[in-house]
């Protein structure tokens, strides 16, 4: 049997716009030959979803979905938002993030798990086919705590469950659990609003401090004063940069004066027990995410059938 690596998945993928575990599958029954795995999914119908992959699938829905003390995000994309509010589109992203939950929020595991008389995969790639347009499951992430509690938020949603921002916050305490989930859901709001880039100072990205700092001390350089005053400056704008990047140094929205490391301070003196922030997940939709912008000319000309 050939050894099929990720790169030659991400290759097939990449020329035939055909899901992950379709290209895996591909590859293991061709023996690794590219081009017979290519005709492989040609044959097996996949191509005529691969043809629309070409496309930026940038829009789309982040489903959320909560069990006992796990929650998951999961964000399916598509290339309009007039397919994000198709009802079918919404039905499979809300029953994916139900499957998401039981796996984990394991990517690979979703794509393969039965839906219906099929696989996660399958079914998008006959969703595409039928609706006409790429999409993709891009990711998921899940969130555990114990004791504790994790609320999930949906900023204007769709529909229950599904919105254009999705947010998982953890607590974890053994205070009463009603109390908690509702600090939670204010934390998940505040998320939402606030987009924090790290939970502490310590969780930062050395590479996204890094990067801050310098273009921080580029801009106090230019004023002109000597680098003994430059470093005292640096202090004050990296401070402020961490009141607004580090959620336990930012303002809580709901309030507007709070600093979310008070109030947790708070809830842990009237809940009665110790109160911590886990973590959070946030994902919005399309975020990093490369639109192409066509060249509109050659656009209308295809479409009317002059090329």
């Amino acid at each position: 049997m050939a050894n099929i690596t990720a790169s030659m998945v991400k290759d097939l993928r990449d020329k035939t716009g055909a899901g992950m575990m379709d290209c895996k599958n591909a590859l293991n029954e061709t023996g690794g030959d590219m081009e017979a795995a290519i005709d492989w999914l040609r044959k097996k119908g996949i191509s005529k979803a691969a043809k629309k992959a070409g496309r930026a699938a940038a829009e789309g829905l982040v489903g959320v979905a909560v069990g006992a003390n796990t929650g998951v995000l999961l964000e399916v994309n598509a290339e309009t938002d007039f397919v994000a509010r198709n009802e079918e589109f919404k039905s499979f992203v809300k029953d994916a993030s139900q499957l998401a939950l039981k796996e984990g929020g394991d990517l690979e595991k979703l794509l393969t798990s039965p839906m219906g008389s099929s696989t996660v995969q399958q079914t998008l790639t006959e969703l595409v086919a039928k609706i006409g347009e790429n999409m993709s499951v891009r990711r998921a992430a899940a969130l555990s705590v114990s004791p504790g509690v994790v609320a999930a938020y949906v900023h204007n949603p769709a529909s229950p469950e599904l919105g254009k921002i999705g947010v998982l916050v953890g607590l974890k305490s053994s205070a009463d659990k009603e109390k908690l989930s509702a600090l939670a859901k204010q934390l998940a709001m505040h998320v939402a609003a606030a987009s924090p880039l790290a939970l502490t100072q310590a969780h930062m990205s050395k590479d996204v401090v890094d990067r801050e700092y310098a273009i921080q001390k580029d801009l106090a350089m230019q004023s002109g004063k000597p680098e003994a005053v430059v470093e005292k400056m640096m202090e004050g704008r990296m401070r402020k940069y961490y009141e607004e990047t580090v959620l336990m140094q930012q303002t809580f929205v709901i309030d507007g004066e709070t600093q979310i490391a008070k109030l947790i301070e708070k809830a842990s003196k009237d809940l009665g027990a110790p109160v911590q922030i886990e973590g959070f997940v946030r994902f919005q939709v399309g975020e990093g995410i490369e639109k192409v912008q066509g060249d509109f000319a050659d656009e209308v000309a295809q479409m009317a059938g002059g090329r």
